[in-house]
């Protein structure tokens, strides 16, 4: 059987080398979307959907709300999951945006990727298929000394 191919974030226009939030958060946003069972081609034009759309930041996807969400995930074809997506992601960034302020203060302020993969599955909706994509491109140390945080 032939090993299927992840999609990672240069397939995504993401610059993760960057050290940008932006990128960072566009990463994890990919990754909440390529966490639910669904075919990888869904999820990337949701994806680029979504950034088409300005939705790629925390205060963007809630200041957009559930209705919009819902149609931009619609013209992405993310339609199975997409009333149960928009209420993630207004609840995941609410959430982050309280508790931490910026996604690059949650990945620093963890030690390590064991204590990173705990800490994003205390969030509501993500388990560790999505915590796994994630910590697949996004190491804590070198992170937050790309951003300069370290």
């Amino acid at each position: 059987m032939a090993e299927k191919k992840t999609m990672g974030p240069a397939e995504l226009g993401i610059d993760l080398e960057s050290g940008s939030e932006r990128e960072l958060f566009r990463w994890f946003l990919a990754c909440l979307l390529f966490g639910k069972p669904i075919q990888q081609q869904v999820a990337k034009r949701a994806y680029l959907e979504l950034v088409a759309a300005g939705l790629d930041s925390p205060q963007a996807i809630l200041a957009a709300g559930w209705d919009r969400l819902v149609q931009v995930l619609d013209r992405g074809h993310y339609v199975r999951y997409d009333f149960s997506t928009a209420s993630k992601l207004l609840e995941v960034c609410a959430e982050l945006t309280a508790r931490f302020g910026t996604l690059t203060a949650l990945v620093c302020g963890a030690r390590d990727a064991e204590e990173l993969s705990a800490t994003l599955q205390r969030f509501k909706g993500i388990g560790p298929v999505t915590a796994a994509i994630f910590l697949r491109e996004v190491d804590p140390q070198q992170w937050c000394r790309r951003a300069g945080h370290r």
